[in-house]
């Protein structure tokens, strides 16, 4: 047992404190007195566990340390009166963060209120509650007590935001850090306290303690580690960002020094840890091993044969340090009794890459609001106790109990309390409050499918104590908080004219006769109104009038369409494309195709044209339809032509001025053209034998006698001469 006492006569009481570090190794019992914002230390006595009865932080054995709480009590109560309250502190080792982000849909919603954002930040809160009960394989998230939360970061469409209030977009995001704490702890801790007569009057966090006293809030926007080296165990704390953004912790402290002296020197474990703290003041230390022998070691000699265990203590805490941060931080401050481990700090600060100063054991002497005193022991060893004492002041930590839906819940008052924890420690799923959209319709217009939301689900009613609340109102002991969740949304209500607008009836004028065209509306193939409203799987089709195309259909007058297209023919099986119609097409006086744009009061005109021949075609399809030479005969110019090509309509042949329709099937036939002769003459004159001067005849061919095969070439001038037998 260690007691230190301030021996000084007091005059006055003044408000005193008392508090107890429930460790892995010992328990420490301290009184401290605050006065004008300063802090005096009366009173510290410290005993180790007989028993293992903490491990790791967890009280394992609830009888035994109760039995050196009531023992540290008894002793102090002897000097100064009897003590019925006490603030402890739950280890940071057991301390769970864990870092989340939600995504929620608010398409279609008004503006975001704060409410909407905590709904959003506590819903966060809860999923990573869920998580940590995943990971730690808990059967029950609410086994776990939220001891805080950060916002990260708030997101809208992806892109990071300062703030969500009365922001609108199609998602919302938001990225926290909270800390859980078992409820195990909590509940063993205050069973020892019970079991010594004494009422946790506040409780704290140990890392948060020593924070409180070593870094201030203006400091925590910086990225510091801070190591509580204990016996059994080394704690880590993570600041930045203004907060303390995680915690560890690693198997790894002071003990497993001194068993490596004990190892290495054979010596009892007690006499291992009285040499251990005796090489951090001396430089040579005297030790007695099981076998009586009595020797000096140096502390150079002692500090290399346990090189080994001090590095791996040092890789341990880099490592989680590492894994916490992703990073290495800026500082790191050493606390605990197991800081002084020779060496280490120097160690670390390598294996961080930081500089040797920037790796630094504090003190006592580092609490600006603690008064310096004789009976203060100095050195890292009492931060925490002395810590814990100070946040019952600063940062009381009490339990409250609410009646929430007539449930009693106890809360962990470790901030200012609010009616959203309340729903949290509940074990209320915070999506289930607010009333579920309506279903959703899918509806088929004009070939494509939509989907139709349903209606938003209200908000949940939350009264406290009767009077309407939000998550953001703070509670007391003993209120009551009744919740009714939201009104589920309603399915979709929608009409054809709010899903396609209002498509107005149009007077159009063909061939100056006036037609109105309603727009032509069919769900499911029955006809119906704008104002129809719509079902969920109705097909929808709806028409109206765009261009003059639509405007022949609305009429049902498709014949006149088959009239404006070009002609098409197909000659030998191979379709051709010509530049001709049966109608001329215009609008408002002016040539326009059948896809134009119709508007209302249009004047839409057609007009027959005349027909198309077969020598058009042919002309137009570069298809020669002729052999042709010039000649005169009796002075007068004749045209010889002979066909080249034939086109065929149902195996008849078709002249030239015979005419040609729209899809007609032909077939082309190309002859070989010989060459003309004089007798094909007479196929394009008269010869009026009653006038002939005469019986006989004979023919010239550019002035010569010729017969009636002779062949003819372009220009010859041909003459036929009759004349009596009695003259030549």
């Amino acid at each position: 047992m260690i007691r230190i006492q301030d021996r000084r006569d007091r005059v006055c009481v003044k408000e005193r404190i008392f508090a107890l570090d429930i460790g892995t190794r010992s328990v420490v019992g301290i009184i401290i007195e605050e006065s004008l914002n300063s802090y005096h230390v009366i009173d510290i006595i410290t005993k180790e566990h007989e028993e293992r009865s903490m491990v790791d932080g967890q009280i394992h054995d609830i009888l035994s340390v109760s039995t050196i709480i009531q023992s540290i009590k008894e002793e102090l109560e002897a000097t100064h009166g009897p003590l019925h309250k006490v603030c402890v502190a739950a280890a940071g080792r057991a301390l769970k963060t864990k870092r989340t982000q939600i995504r929620t849909n608010i398409q279609g919603y008004p503006f975001m209120n704060q409410d909407d954002i905590s709904h959003m930040e506590l819903s966060a809160v809860q999923q990573a509650q869920y998580e940590l009960a995943r990971e730690e394989e808990a059967s029950n998230s609410i086994h776990y007590y939220c001891v805080g939360y950060s916002v990260l970061h708030y997101y809208l469409d992806e892109d990071e935001i300062g703030s969500l209030a009365d922001q609108q977009g199609n998602q919302a995001s938001v990225e926290i850090i909270a800390t859980f704490l078992p409820k195990v702890v909590v509940e063993s801790l205050l069973s020892a306290l019970q079991r010594a007569n004494l009422e946790m009057e506040a409780l704290t966090l140990e890392p948060i303690a020593a924070i409180n006293v070593l870094i201030p809030e203006s400091m925590r926007r910086l990225n510091v580690a801070l190591v509580d080296i204990g016996a059994g165990t080394s704690d880590i704390a993570i600041t930045e960002q203004g907060t303390v953004t995680a915690y560890g912790m690693v198997p790894v402290a002071g003990d497993e020094i001194t068993e490596e002296i004990s190892d290495k020197y054979l010596l009892d474990f007690p006499l291992a840890e009285q040499a251990k703290r005796e090489l951090i003041s001396q430089e040579y230390v005297t030790i007695t091993d099981i076998l009586g022998m009595e020797t000096e070691v140096s502390y150079e000699d002692m500090v290399s044969s346990i090189e080994s265990v001090i590095k791996r203590l040092s890789e341990s805490i880099r490592e989680e340090i590492i894994s916490l941060n992703s990073k290495a931080p800026k500082a790191v401050m050493l606390v605990g009794g197991g800081s002084l481990t020779p060496e280490l700090p120097k160690l670390l600060s390598k294996q961080l890459g930081l500089p040797e100063n920037r790796v630094a054991i504090r003190g006592v002497d580092a609490i600006p609001k603690l008064k310096k005193s004789e009976n203060i022991p100095e050195g890292p060893t009492f931060v925490t106790p002395i810590g814990i004492a100070i946040a019952s002041k600063q940062n009381p930590v009490q339990y409250i109990t609410v009646q929430v839906n007539d449930r009693t819940v106890r809360m962990f008052d470790l901030k200012t309390l609010t009616v959203g924890d309340c729903l949290l420690a509940a074990g209320i799923e915070m999506n289930s409050l607010y009333g579920r959209p309506g279903i959703a319709y899918i509806v088929h217009l004009n070939g494509k499918d939509i989907t139709l939301p349903g209606e938003h689900g209200s908000k949940p009613t939350l009264r406290l104590n009767g009077v309407s609340c939000s998550l953001q109102d703070p509670i007391q002991h003993s209120d009551e908080l009744l919740i009714e969740r939201g009104i589920d949304g309603q399915s979709p209500t929608f009409t054809i004219r709010d899903l396609i607008g209002d498509l107005p009836s149009v007077q159009i004028s063909w061939n100056d006769i006036p037609y109105i065209i309603s727009p032509d509306i069919k769900v499911n193939t029955n006809h119906v109104p704008l104002e129809y409203v719509v079902q969920d799987h109705d097909s929808i089709k709806y028409h109206y009038v765009k261009t003059i195309r639509d405007f022949f259909y609305a009429i049902n007058q498709t014949n006149i369409l088959s009239m404006l297209r070009p002609f098409r023919i197909c000659i030998n099986n191979i379709e051709h494309d010509l530049p001709y119609s049966l109608q001329k097409l215009r609008k408002n006086g002016i040539a326009f195709p059948p896809e134009s744009s119709i508007e209302d009061g249009d004047h839409i005109t057609t007009t027959p044209v005349s027909p198309i021949t077969v020598e058009e075609v042919m002309k137009d399809l570069n298809l020669d339809p002729h052999y042709e030479i010039k000649v005169t005969f009796n002075r007068e110019t004749i045209n010889l032509h002979k066909p080249l090509v034939t086109l065929r309509r149902n195996g008849e042949p078709l002249l030239l001025n015979d005419l040609i329709f729209p899809d007609d099937k032909l077939t082309s036939e190309e002859t070989v053209a010989q060459p003309f002769i004089f007798q094909d003459i007479f196929r394009y004159v008269d010869i009026n034998l009653h006038n002939t001067k005469g019986h006989n005849f004979k023919i010239l061919r550019n002035g010569e006698e010729a017969t009636f095969f002779d062949s003819l070439t372009y220009g010859d001038e041909l003459e036929l001469h009759w004349y009596s037998s009695n003259s030549d």
